[in-house]
């Protein structure tokens, strides 16, 4: 499956695409904040105990192999919308630690590898473009990433970018 995760609505040419791609735009969901309780962990391990949009997005991120996420960056960073959805992911993983090139990281819950594109938007400074990229290249390993590429654009560049990237989707 292919995920396209955005936190605003985009206007993404979807022609000739395989019927396995998944948009979701996450500013028109309800999604609650971590509250941190590790529930999913140990009440209902691999379910998030809050009731909201969330429990029906990040069974689609364990699933996907190809993701495409679309956030605007604040002070080097996914802004909230991207964060929170990403925080609340969790329960994808277990809380068994395993070793992964000498570094700890956390066992996966059946998650399938990706391949991984992250459309940064936004007017973003060089040393916040250098926080992210470290950020983005950290939480890959978590995130069972097998790839990961960041591009960096404006706001007004930003469908054109995002159509070039989902053009390379198609069949």
């Amino acid at each position: 499956m292919k995920l396209i995760l955005t936190d605003r609505p985009l206007n993404i040419s979807t022609d000739n695409l395989d019927k396995s791609v998944k948009i979701i735009d996450l500013s028109t969901l309800k999604i609650s904040n971590c509250v941190g309780c590790y529930g999913c962990w140990t009440k209902t391990p691999g379910k998030c105990v809050i009731r909201d949009d969330a429990v029906g997005v990040y069974p689609c991120i364990a699933k996907s192999d190809e993701v495409l996420y679309i956030s605007y960056v604040k002070y080097g960073c996914y802004d909230t919308t991207m964060k929170t959805m990403l925080e609340r992911a969790i329960p994808v993983q277990q809380a068994f630690i395993r070793l992964l090139n000498g570094e700890t990281h956390h066992v996966q819950r059946d998650v399938a590898m990706k391949n991984a594109v992250i459309i940064a938007y936004g007017d973003i400074s060089d040393d916040e473009k250098e926080v992210f990229e470290k950020l983005v290249e950290r939480n890959s390993k978590n995130m069972n990433f097998k790839s990961c590429k960041v591009i960096f654009t404006t706001q007004s560049l930003l469908e054109e970018t995002v159509n070039n990237e989902v053009r390379k989707w198609k069949i």
